[in-house]
Order: structure tokens, then C-alpha cells, then sequence
């Protein structure tokens, strides 16, 4: 960051940054701003270099968090950047890349900053960070709640402007930095329900667009848009073979997509690319289940951003009785479908679906009404197959959805209607023809065997039995190859059950002879 900087080991000694956490206080009006958020900073492309790019921040920031409360200069920082999104919507419709840009180079700069804030100080310590005026000639003196401000700005900025190249990455940018600011859960033990952060989002400028603001994530889930490739997106390439302004905008728009990863696990360089090219979707999804499971407000007053989630209708439903609930909206179920069949592979897709078909009645009768669930239940076997290579979370979702959709007895019905060729993924036998309800017979099976023998947790064992006796009463033109297995398993459960029953009897009948000393015998 800053002016010069292209590499992570040159932020501790670029004069610009020395500048904003030094001792000087610094107007709004200086032109040392314009040069601060023109910087030519090559963004990591791995999580090893986004955590060398946090531990370069970490010690600017502390510099920061000790001279701020004398300079107000992270608040001078902040108040450029809301300077601008006031005219980021024009800007858009007038294609001011420049403009844009520079407001996503300051809002880069405010998330990095915030997020070492946020893991050494408290909400209320983060605060003060905000409060803290500067006292050169010329500067701001009002008296507004500048952190409300960023955050209620975060979500006009997120709903109002449109995404397009020119503004992937400042709306990448925007829904990072909310998510950075909703991470304080994270650094305590206990339920957070009124912290300042959770108090800006309830309060009526961010919760009147409360219902916008879940549709605008959820068509960015529903999009998948890539990250604009680092081309001449941004700026035009000049004929004298490049001037400044295509350089810096190259090398942000080249490394933005990785971003998102700072201070995450490591991987092998490269991979993350491959794996996760759709940033703002993912982000956008991460938002709307934190927002979601936000605890309810003071007075049993009920989250809106889960009312939202939780009662939004189809589009194309046109015999919608109208309802009186409250942040209610539209969206196109197919194509939310679509993406939902598509993206299974991710935990918070997977934990998307859940909460849809789990709290959500319109998505649950659409979903259920579907001539093409086998597109929505195999992503679902396949999770449950490879179930050593998931995290128990993701297991334990997939599992319980099955259980809600083998609730439903004209689902048990219509999975034996589908038939499905060549399950390449299935590897104990080659499966060319088989029903999909035989193929969830023989995963579930497979799911009790593997958790029998390995993780012996009764809990997934209790669930897997469950969805079989759902599935039960309506099996038919079974699979030879699942006929057989479900036949062995129900012998060998037969045979457990009566050795676990001659076990307890034993042990019964020996306590009656020999009673313990002090023990009375259970009824």
C-alpha cells in the first residue's frame, strides 16, 4: 500500500504508510490522501502470502492504534473513503474508474487495518479508534458515530450499486470488511447480543434494507461471477506502453480474488485459484449465513435478516396468499435451485440449503415439487460417500438434509421413478443403471458401516437409521446389488441387537444372584 509499494516486504519502510501512523495529524484536505489510496500493490495469490501480507500489517497497525488517539488520522482514513461512496452510484453510471478504484484501494487499506483492530482491542476500545479527531487546520470536527457510519455506508454500498467489472472489487471489498467487523464472535467464549456491531445492524437505517440486502446476496450467490480477469477492465492501456494509472489497476484487479483468504489456513500456491475463482459469491453466501444467525434482539425481538431468509417467495408464484410478514421478498427459486444443485461442495452452500429447506416453506414445497431432484440429492450422496475426506459439519448437514427431504413420502416415491447411469464416483461396484432411491440406500448403508467401524458417533448413526425407516415403506424395484446390501445389513443389526439383549441379560441375571454391597437393583 501506498504510493510505491509493490511488495509485501516493502510496506514497513514506504513513506506513505510511515505518514498515516505516524505522530502528525493530517487534514482531509492535504493531498497526501490521493496519494495514499493510488497505490501499485500487487494483492497475495496464496494464503501463504496473505499471511505474510497480515504480519507486514500487523505492526503498522499497532504504530497506528498508539498514535491514532493523538492524530485521528484512522479516522481521517475512513472519512475519505465515505467521502467517496456518497458519489459511487454516479460514478458507476459514469464509468469514473479512476474514481471507484481509489475508493476501493482505501476501503482495502480500512479492512486490513481493521481486522488486527479487531484481534487486539474490544468493541468498545475499536470505537474510540473511530471517535478520535484530528487536530490539523481544516479538519472534520462533527460529532456523528463514525464506525455506525462505515457500516450503515457498507450496506447502501452493497445494495445500491450495481455489479458490474468496473465494481467487483469495492463490492468484494465492502461485503469482506462487513464480515471482518461481524468477527468479534469469534474472539469470545460467549453470546454476543449487544455488541455495538450487532447494534447498527438492528437499528432502522440498516434494517430498512434489511430485505435488499439478503436479495443482493443471494443473486450474488445465484450469479457466480468470476473475478474480472486483470486486463484493461479497469483502465486503458496507453500507446506509450502503459502509463501509472493502468499499472496500479492492473496489479490490484491481478491478486483481488485472493484476497479474501488473509490470514487463512495455508495451501499449495495456486490451488486456492483453481478451487475458489468466484470470491464475491463466496463472500457474499459467507454474509448472509452470518447475518442469518445472528441472535434475536433485546425483548424476544426477532432477527430480520432471519425473517428474510425465512420467508422470501418465488417470483413466479402468482397465487401467493399476501402475508403480513415482515422483510419479505421475491427471487427466482430456479435459478437459487440451480445454484444450490451446483455448489454443494462447499460447506456454506451446503449449510445454505439446509437452513432453506429446514425454516424457509416456500423453497421447502418448491424444492420437494421438483421433477429434477436427483440434480439436488446425488451432490448429496457424493458428500456422505467421501465422507472421510469432509469435516464432520459438512457430513452432519448432508445427513440431516436427506432426513428432512425422506420426511416427505412423495419424495420416498419418486427417487425409485429416477434411474441414473454410470455412478463414476461410486468406486466398491460399477453401478451403470440404478435408481436414485437404491443409490441412497446403498450411501446411507455405507455411511452406518464406515461410522461403525471408525468414528462411532451415535449420533450420525441415530440420523442414518432414521432416514432408512423414512425411506422404508415405500421401497420398490430395489437394485439387485442394493437389495443385497440392505438384506446383509438388516441380519447383521439382527444379530447385534441379540447380542447386545444376551449381554444385558447376563449381566442382569448376575447382578440378581450377586447384588453389589450398597447398590439397590434397578425396577
Amino acid at each position: 500500500m501506498g504510493a510505491n509499494t509493490s511488495q509485501v516486504s516493502d510496506l514497513c519502510e514506504n513513506q506513505s504508510l510511515r505518514t498515516l501512523i505516524g505522530t502528525e495529524s493530517i487534514s482531509e484536505n492535504d493531498p497526501f490522501w490521493n496519494q495514499l489510496i493510488s497505490f501499485t500493490f500487487i494483492s497475495p495469490t496464496s494464503s501463504e502470502d496473505s499471511k505474510l501480507l497480515e504480519d507486514a500489517v500487523i505492526p503498522l497497525a499497532k504504530i497506528l492504534i498508539e498514535n491514532n488517539p493523538r492524530t485521528g488520522n484512522f479516522g481521517a482514513l475512513v472519512r475519505i473513503f465515505l467521502g467517496r461512496t456518497k458519489e459511487l452510484k454516479i460514478s458507476t453510471e459514469c464509468q469514473d474508474q479512476l474514481f471507484i478504484w481509489q475508493a476501493h484501494n482505501a476501503l482495502f487499506m480500512i479492512r486490513c487495518l481493521l481486522k488486527v483492530f479487531i484481534s487486539e482491542m474490544t468493541e468498545e476500545e475499536l470505537h474510540l479508534q473511530f471517535s478520535y479527531q484530528e487536530r490539523a487546520p481544516g479538519s472534520y470536527t462533527g460529532t456523528e458515530d463514525l464506525l455506525e457510519e462505515l457500516m450503515c455506508n457498507l450496506v447502501h454500498l452493497v445494495v445500491e450499486v450495481p455489479l458490474l467489472d468496473i465494481t467487483y472489487s469495492i463490492l468484494f471489498e465492502a461485503v469482506t470488511t462487513m464480515l471482518v467487523l461481524l468477527s468479534y464472535q469469534l474472539f469470545h467464549k460467549e453470546m454476543l447480543r449487544d455488541g455495538l456491531i450487532y447494534q447498527y445492524l438492528m437499528k432502522e437505517r440498516c434494517v430498512s434494507l434489511t430485505s435488499r440486502l439478503v436479495k443482493t446476496l443471494l443473486y450474488n450467490f445465484i450469479r457466480q461471477e468470476k473475478c474480472p480477469p486483470p486486463a484493461t477492465h479497469i483502465f486503458d492501456q496507453q500507446s506509450d506502453g502503459g502509463g501509472l494509472l493502468y499499472g496500479l489497476a492492473s496489479g490490484v484487479a491481478s491478486g483481488l480474488w485472493s484476497v479474501f483468504t488473509l490470514g487463512g489456513a495455508g495451501s499449495k500456491p495456486g490451488l486456492e485459484q483453481e478451487q475458489n475463482p468466484l470470491p464475491l459469491s463466496n463472500q457474499s453466501l459467507l454474509l448472509l449465513l452470518v447475518l442469518a444467525n445472528l441472535t434475536d434482539g433485546p425483548n424476544d425481538c426477532p432477527n430480520p435478516y432471519r425473517q428474510a431468509v425465512t420467508c422470501f417467495k418465488n417470483t413466479q408464484d402468482t397465487s401467493s396468499i399476501p402475508t403480513e410478514q415482515h422483510h419479505t421478498f421475491q427471487i427466482n427459486f430456479n435459478s437459487l435451485y440451480t445454484a444450490l444443485c451446483e455448489h454443494q461442495r462447499s460447506d456454506q452452500a451446503t449449510l445454505l440449503l439446509y437452513t432453506l429447506l429446514h425454516q424457509n416453506t416456500n423453497m421447502r414445497n418448491y424444492m420437494l415439487s421438483r421433477t429434477d431432484m436427483e440434480n439436488l440429492v446425488v451432490p448429496i450422496l457424493e458428500i456422505l460417500y467421501h465422507v472421510k475426506d469432509r469435516n464432520s459439519h459438512h457430513v452432519y448437514m448432508a445427513l440431516i438434509i436427506l432426513l428432512i427431504l425422506t420426511e416427505d413420502d412423495t419424495f420416498n416415491r419418486s427417487i425409485h421413478e429416477v434411474v441414473l447411469k454410470n455412478i463414476t464416483w461410486y468406486s466398491e461396484r460399477q453401478l451403470t443403471e440404478i435408481s436414485l432411491g437404491s443409490l441412497l440406500i446403498l450411501v446411507v448403508i455405507r455411511t452406518i458401516q464406515y461410522n461403525m467401524t471408525r468414528t462411532r458417533d451415535k449420533y450420525l448413526h441415530t440420523n442414518c437409521l432414521a432416514a432408512l425407516a423414512n425411506m422404508s415403506a415405500q421401497f420398490r424395484c430395489l437394485h439387485q446389488y442394493a437389495y443385497m446390501q440392505f438384506k446383509c445389513f438388516t441380519i447383521n443389526c439382527h444379530q447385534q441387537i441379540s447380542q447386545v439383549s444376551d449381554i444385558a441379560n447376563s449381566q442382569l441375571l448376575s447382578t440378581q444372584h450377586y447384588p453389589t454391597p450398597g447398590y439397590p437393583l434397578l425396577a
